[in-house]
């Protein structure tokens, strides 16, 4: 709870940018400018920047919507590192085997609003050379999926429903459940559902109580 004279605790306005290096800056502009269509924003062209022997580079913006952006780091020079032909991104090229799963578990979710916005985007990419790989429905959201020129998952989602109270109390159950048992031996899902049924048995006198007083503010009234 807040005064007028205090600041929440949670202060933070959403993604200002999130940025990724790149190896291939014109593959890069082109699928984001000209695919997207997410206009370049910003760019700063350093030139002697950092440390000793830090190269020069350009760092260029999109803009992904909601004052929210994209952001490349190009050094001029530095040539791809790692095993181009391994599994990956620009970022991390992984040892031939390492699961897919896993290789793209870092990637960029962008926000449409609609089924009709998240189409056009579907278009917009199977007409390029990044098709889109796949469409998937998922609790509360449809998204689509490709890789950008550097390896990098994209993802673009819309809501099919909003979130629930009872959802967002559901997952802080989950996530707690997670934390107690994930530094035991061999955590396992079976192991967070019974400690998360734990939970809910410890909570539950206190969310009676709550439900009870906040009832008996409403009489009052």
């Amino acid at each position: 709870m807040t005064t007028p004279h205090t600041k929440p605790v949670h202060r933070v306005r959403g993604v200002d940018h999130a940025a990724f290096p790149t190896f291939d800056p014109v593959g890069t502009v082109a699928f984001y400018r000209d695919v997207l269509r997410f206009p370049v924003v910003h760019s700063i062209c350093a030139a002697g920047w950092g440390p000793e022997q830090h190269p020069d580079f350009i760092h260029f913006f999109f803009d992904i919507g909601n004052d929210d952006r994209i952001a490349f780091f190009y050094y001029f020079g530095l040539e791809p590192i790692g095993d181009q032909d391994a599994p990956g991104d620009s970022w991390a090229r992984f040892a031939p085997g390492t699961p897919e799963f896993f290789r793209n578990s870092r990637h960029l979710a962008i926000h449409v609003d609609s089924e009709e916005d998240l189409l056009e985007y579907r278009r917009r990419l199977d007409e390029s050379q990044w098709p889109v790989e796949m469409q998937v429905v998922h609790e509360t959201i449809e998204s689509i999926y490709t890789h950008d020129p550097n390896g990098y998952m994209l993802e673009i989602t819309r809501a099919l429903r909003p979130v629930t109270a009872q959802e967002d109390l559901d997952a802080e159950l989950t996530i707690q459940a997670l934390c107690d048992i994930a530094s035991g031996e061999d955590p396992s899902m079976d192991q967070l559902l019974t400690r998360k049924a734990e939970l809910i048995v410890e909570r539950a006198a206190r969310w009676e109580e709550e439900r009870r007083t906040e009832n008996e503010e409403v009489v009052s009234r």
